[in-house]
């Protein structure tokens, strides 16, 4: 039997951290804006499948894992800092770049890469493991059934792709994308300068 308290809890705690701007928002938006739709939404689909599992650790117990092993914690959290860096300078160096005058340049990345970007970003996100170590472990009764496991996860699935797919399809739109290339520098400036900044502040916490 599914507990619906637990699924009400999950879905209020995870909404609410969905929707606050972090590295898996930033790299959505540089993707919808600079690439195809379809890039994006593969973005959205590598972003969507590591939230399913950080769930997953967290109802298994990821917390409790992290507090038995907190060298392990502090290798994730230098890792993940790291590569949002990386990406972040990526995405200054690309900014002097001149925008194509195509919406969809020859070397757009393809959507096994875009998938694969989504799944670095968010596996590296430290906001998302911070969260379900902690807010969301907590969020989960300690013991769950098996069909409520599945009604969490679905729950975590939907939401997320809801929200990351609008964000998607809303700024891939031809008419945004044609404002992008006349302001791409600022843009990738912008994000790439949010990438660095998160990253730094989570390698000095």
């Amino acid at each position: 039997m599914v507990n619906s308290s637990a699924i009400e809890t999950v879905f209020s705690v995870y909404a609410a951290a969905v929707v606050i701007p972090g590295p898996n928002f930033v790299a959505i938006t540089q993707k919808a804006v600079a690439g195809r739709r379809s890039d994006a939404l593969a973005l959205v689909a590598g972003i969507v499948t590591v939230n399913l599992f950080w769930a997953t650790c967290a109802i298994l117990g990821i917390g409790m894992v992290f507090a038995i092993f907190p060298w392990l914690a502090v290798g994730v959290r230098l890792a993940g800092a790291a590569y949002l860096i990386w990406f972040g300078l990526r995405l200054v160096v690309s900014a002097r770049a001149t925008p194509s005058g195509s919406r969809h340049p020859t070397k757009a990345p393809l959507f096994r890469a875009a998938f694969l970007q989504g799944i670095a970003t968010n596996i590296a996100n430290p906001k998302s493991i911070a969260f379900y170590a902690a807010v969301f472990s907590s969020a989960v009764p300690t013991h769950v059934s098996m069909p409520t496991f599945f009604a969490v996860l679905a729950t975590v699935g939907a939401t997320a792709t809801c929200w990351y797919g609008a964000v998607a399809l809303v700024l891939s739109h031809a008419a945004i994308a044609t404002a992008y290339r006349r302001a791409k520098a600022w843009i990738d400036l912008t994000c790439g300068g949010l990438m660095i900044a998160l990253g730094i502040r989570q390698a000095l916490r």
